[in-house]
């Protein structure tokens, strides 16, 4: 348990901080457990908020005693699916409790759904039993078939592949193990609570401003009904306005005025300059560097400290020889790392606070490179990762650096580094022709050379019981190498000396450092950040392969490349997500097609699917926030709200149908019968979002494009139910698709009287 362990270690710092000697302090550094707790209290905060509101919102409509057994199914749903996460293994983390937040508006809408039945059946002047029975048994189809297809549609998330993927693949498993304790709840539970409530409640009054609320619902609920005879009037014109507008909807991420990023950006409170120097560079230079990058940091941190309660740099920390990015070591290797003020307290960003360390700091002589960047990476990985692979080094090397300048022209694009570049000078010796016939091989002269200059073990001398190694090697004077190079005598078999340039040629060279190899391929990795406040990647990233790739690969043939980190982990996760939902929405038809008892009537139903994406795209565009794959996630959540509606209130035309009424009728009844469950449900849904729809805290920034889908999308989809499914219904009937079987005898469109 992270916070366990971390309050351990933080209890045990205090007491040795008690005891040590002046002079030596303890200091936890690196600290991403707070992180960790800040999410979780926001998570539950939030929580307990929407909670709140969506049952105020109950209470506007039902008795306190109705609303408090309709609201008690979250708690109790939640603490079921709590005994299940222990069994399934499962965490809580923040993706377990994003899942709970996110099944506040599904559980709501089955509880919503039975009690305004039953008070719909009560109205009728039935007993409270027999209005719980027959209020529960009215919607207990609806109600199952809502929770197959949510099961359906969450399951396809198990089906998510990559990194984030596999992060977020806990959410179906506790989104499921919720709806199952619910759905027992609601259907066992729930009616007997509401049936005490009804007996309590039958004789009373109902208080003036509630019955002043009930008669502003009933005017509200008689406009949507004849807002749904207008679009069953015009439904074809309807229909047509709703597909138009989901077009140009989605025409708005084609175009890229809604950007679309694999993972959203979030700030951490550590950040890293990590430094890279020519390999062979002596420490000094190195730490000449060093020296020169704190005092740029001093100045910073003088600078932004103003704006803070408190200096903004808590700790610094030097490590030599230790660079993340670079698979090497050495005394040309260097990182600093900062600890700064927590993300909820400080009110510099850190993208400012790395920007004016990077102008303090200015260009230095004899750098490869700075790197200014957080730790940690998301799940999606590197912004920018480009992989080249051939056979030909120098074309590698030539081809990478065009394809950083490239990218070098985007804003926002920055730390651009790759992993091939030269190693230390070495001397490269090749035996000159008749080399071999004075008696020399090349395994001589290198054994000759090696001793000489890194030597060799004599004999070992004892003293005591430690002994000690007798190494012999040619003196080295540090100003005079080349000279005893130059001067170098190699022995023959026969013991004869013979000058090293009269048998071998010896030239200077600088060979690579590192050679990469992916499937015995030779490999070149380019690495990069972008900065989400001036650019995206996806943008970047397209303009690379369709403006400048194309080129390039004319003038190197025989270089593959592919773009790996967030490209490819974004669209592999999309790809499963989105196959997976065609799944899911294959598996949701022929479900309802067993329900239905025809292959016509889904489609009026999953058509609601698409149209709910109308309303997620715009609040998007609205909030200013790029489409990433958590408001996918929240639209496939929306997606199983739509349809649990949509489904209830075809339902609801066919009772209406088996009592005699005609398509055109009984659709525009069936609006008037649902639109309370239907307001109801999505009031509740939205009133427990909006908490965290405004949070502004930048631990929510994973969240806000989840929750931006389902509380946009609800208010828009709610909408389009009520209005083109019923158009949907009339032009099926124009088109003699609909035939319902009644009580005893068959009512076909075509039949009835109009």
């Amino acid at each position: 348990d992270t916070l366990k362990v971390f309050d351990a270690v933080r209890e045990f710092v205090e007491r040795e901080n008690a005891i040590l000697p002046e002079g030596t302090h303890l200091t936890i550094t690196q600290d991403v457990a707070t992180g960790v707790r800040d999410r979780l209290q926001l998570l539950l905060q939030n929580g307990w908020q929407g909670l709140l509101l969506a049952g105020l919102a109950l209470f506007l409509f039902f008795s306190w005693r109705y609303t408090f057994w309709v609201a008690l199914g979250l708690p109790v749903s939640f603490l079921g699916g709590l005994a299940l996460m222990v069994l399934f293994g499962v965490s809580i983390n923040m993706i377990s409790l994003i899942a709970l937040l996110m099944a506040i508006g599904i559980l709501m809408d089955d509880a919503i759904v039975i009690s305004e039945s039953i008070e719909h059946e009560y109205a009728k002047g039935k007993t409270p039993l027999q209005a719980a029975i027959d209020g529960t048994r009215k919607v207990f189809r609806g109600v199952f078939s809502s929770y197959l297809t949510s099961a359906f549609l969450f399951g396809i998330l198990l089906m998510m592949k990559g990194d984030i993927g596999q992060i977020l693949g806990v959410l179906p498993v506790v989104l499921l193990s919720v709806l199952t304790v619910s759905l027992i709840e609601a259907m066992l539970v729930l009616p007997h609570h509401l049936k005490h409530s009804l007996e309590h409640a039958h004789k009373k009054q109902r208080p003036v401003w509630r019955e002043k609320i009930e008669n502003g619902f009933l005017r509200m609920r008689e406009a949507m009904g004849r807002a749904a005879d207008q679009a069953i009037r015009y439904r074809y014109l309807t229909l047509g306005l709703a597909l138009a507008m989901l077009v140009f909807s989605v025409g708005l991420i084609a175009t890229g005025t809604v950007k679309f990023k694999a993972f959203p950006d979030m700030e951490g409170n550590t950040v890293d300059a990590r430094v890279l120097l020519p390999q062979g560079t002596p420490l000094e230079e190195t730490q000449a560097v060093i020296r020169h990058l704190l005092d740029a940091l001093a100045k910073t941190n003088q600078e932004l400290s103003t704006n803070e309660s408190e200096p903004l740099v808590r700790n610094v920390q030097v490590t030599f020889g230790a660079h993340a990015d670079v698979p090497e070591n050495g005394a040309h290797l260097a990182t600093i790392t900062l600890d700064v003020l927590n993300t909820e307290i400080r009110h510099t960003p850190m993208a400012e606070l790395i920007r004016r360390w990077r102008e303090h700091s200015g260009e230095l002589p004899n750098v490869i490179s700075i790197q200014y960047r957080e730790p940690r990476m998301g799940p999606a990985g590197r912004a920018i990762h480009v992989r080249l692979s051939g056979d030909d080094l120098d074309e590698l090397s030539r081809a990478s650096w065009e394809v950083q300048n490239w990218l070098r022209g985007y804003q926002g694009v920055s730390n651009l580094l790759d992993d091939l570049r030269p190693g230390k000078s070495q001397f490269s010796v090749q035996l000159l022709p008749g080399a071999q016939s004075a008696g020399l091989t090349a395994n001589d002269i290198a054994f000759q050379l090696r001793a000489a200059y890194q030597g060799l073990k004599i004999t070992d001398v004892y003293h005591g019981r430690e002994a000690y190694e007798v190494i012999a090697k040619l003196d080295q004077n540090p100003g005079r190498q080349m000279d005893d190079f130059e001067n170098f005598f190699v022995f023959t078999g026969t013991g004869e000396a013979i000058p090293l340039s009269r048998v071998a040629h010896v030239v200077e060279k600088r060979e690579y450092a590192r050679i990469g190899h992916v499937n015995h391929q030779r490999t070149v990795n380019i690495y990069g950040d972008v900065d989400g406040a001036l650019g995206n990647t996806s943008e970047i990233i397209a303009g690379l392969q369709q403006d400048f790739m194309p080129k390039l690969q004319e003038q190197y043939p025989n270089i593959r490349f592919r773009f790996k980190g967030e490209v490819e982990n974004g669209a592999e996760t999309k790809l499963s997500i989105l196959s997976g939902f065609g799944l899911g929405a294959l598996g949701v038809f022929l479900l309802l097609s067993l329900q239905f008892r025809n292959y016509r009537e889904p489609f009026i139903v999953l058509l609601n699917i698409p149209l709910a994406l109308i309303g997620a795209i715009w609040g998007h565009f609205i909030m200013g926030l790029d489409f990433t794959l958590p408001s996918m996630i929240g639209f496939v959540s929306l997606a199983g709200v739509v349809v649990n509606d949509s489904i209830l209130l075809v339902e609801f035309v066919k009772y209406r149908v088996a009592e005699g009424m005609v398509f055109h009728n009984a659709a525009r009844q069936a609006v008037r019968d649902r639109f309370r469950a239907i307001f109801l449900t999505s009031m509740t849904t939205v009133a427990g979002m909006t908490p965290l729809l405004f949070e502004t805290s930048s631990q929510a920034l994973i969240l806000v494009p989840l929750v931006t889908s389902i509380v946009f999308g609800m208010l828009t989809s709610t909408l389009l139910i009520l209005l083109v499914l019923p158009a949907s219904y009339s032009i099926m009937e124009d088109m003699g698709l609909l035939i319902v079987a009644g009580e005893g005898r068959d009512f076909d469109a075509d039949s009835q009287p109009s």
